[in-house]
């Protein structure tokens, strides 16, 4: 900051300092019964003028190395500026530097969050299109065998595969939207019944071609949820449950009640989740031995059934016994304000 500058921010303290010279020599000269009283008017002007002037040089110098630091930091390419910042010479420029820290810090937080994101979500695409060219490429090797098959063996076939591609697609339809959750969401009476029907009918060839047995209460139950969201949260269990599941294998659907919440159980027989598993299997990606060596899995099935529910007020857990069978409860707090979701 050249002195000018300098100045120029004192220009207040300037024109308070001539009100306050002009006030003076007004009541000296009013006030003095003399002959020629200007010449102590001057004397008095000069001597103020110049311990301003001094105030005002003084005061430049002993700022100018400050102004000067802030100035090379602004100029710089550096990295950290706001570790570099020179202390506060006054309490205002010190309240200034802690507000310029702490926005500083949130800004800092704000963009650690955003890149996280950006990983997860780079991390989901790189999975996802790896997912996604497997039933493509089942798909081409068909065509090019297609020879000695029938055309209805054919069309199965690739329904099966256009079916995994769609369920692939409908992950990450909905896991583009879980940030913006809460723009998109409307609590109602849902049918619970009615919903886990609509998912047994979509996956019902699997149940078919799998010889997978289905049962639950047809007493009507109702739960106050999202319609559309809840109904995907179900759709990812019940493919998880078909998906490791063997031929001949049951899926039952329960339901419970008590004082505190209602619990939807959606529970199978399959070959159930290995001990070193069960605390990982709702984390992102995660697809743990069962989905290493058993079948094809993407992990993010349960990650965003799990996610959604907790979005939704809802909660997941998961029991299981290796070999024996694995049960997912979906529970429903019946002290819940949904305002606040």
């Amino acid at each position: 900051m050249s002195f000018l500058e300098y100045v120029k921010d004192k220009r207040y303290f300037v024109v308070l300092y001539l009100l306050i010279m002009s006030f003076v020599s007004l009541i000296m000269f009013l006030g003095f019964n003399q002959v020629n009283p200007f010449n102590k008017i001057l004397y008095t002007n000069i001597i103020c003028f110049v311990i301003a002037s001094l105030y005002i040089t003084i005061g430049y110098f002993y700022r100018r190395m400050f102004y000067q630091e802030i100035k090379n930091l602004i100029e710089s390419n550096q990295e950290e500026t706001m570790a570099r910042m020179p202390d506060g010479q006054n309490n205002e420029q010190k309240l200034i530097f802690n507000l310029l820290k702490k926005n500083h810090k949130e800004h800092v937080k704000h963009l650690e969050t955003l890149y996280d994101q950006k990983l997860d979500q780079q991390e989901f695409i790189i999975s996802w299109i790896h997912e996604v060219k497997i039933p493509i490429a089942a798909s081409r090797l068909l065509m090019e065998n297609c020879e000695d098959k029938t055309t209805n063996f054919l069309i199965d076939k690739f329904e099966d595969e256009l079916h995994k591609i769609d369920g692939y697609i409908e992950q990450a339809l909905y896991y583009s939207r879980i940030d913006s959750f809460s723009k998109d969401y409307f609590i109602s009476e849902v049918s619970t019944n009615q919903l886990i029907k609509n998912s047994v009918k979509k996956y019902a060839k699997l149940f078919i071609n799998k010889g997978i047995h289905f049962e639950m209460d047809d007493t009507e139950q109702f739960v106050q949820s999202d319609k559309k969201w809840f109904g995907f949260i179900i759709d990812q269990l019940f493919a998880n449950a078909l998906k490791y599941t063997d031929e001949d294998g049951t899926i039952a659907v329960l339901f419970e009640e008590d004082s505190n919440e209602k619990r939807l159980l959606i529970q199978d027989n399959g070959i159930g989740i290995k001990p070193e598993d069960i605390n990982r299997v709702f984390e992102k990606g995660f697809t743990g031995a069962t989905g290493r060596n058993y079948a094809k899995s993407t992990g993010m099935g349960l990650y965003l059934a799990k996610q959604l529910a907790n979005k939704l007020g809802h909660n997941i857990t998961i029991g299981s016994e290796e070999n024996e069978y694995t049960k997912v409860t979906i529970h429903f707090p019946k002290i819940q304000n949904y305002y606040q979701l």
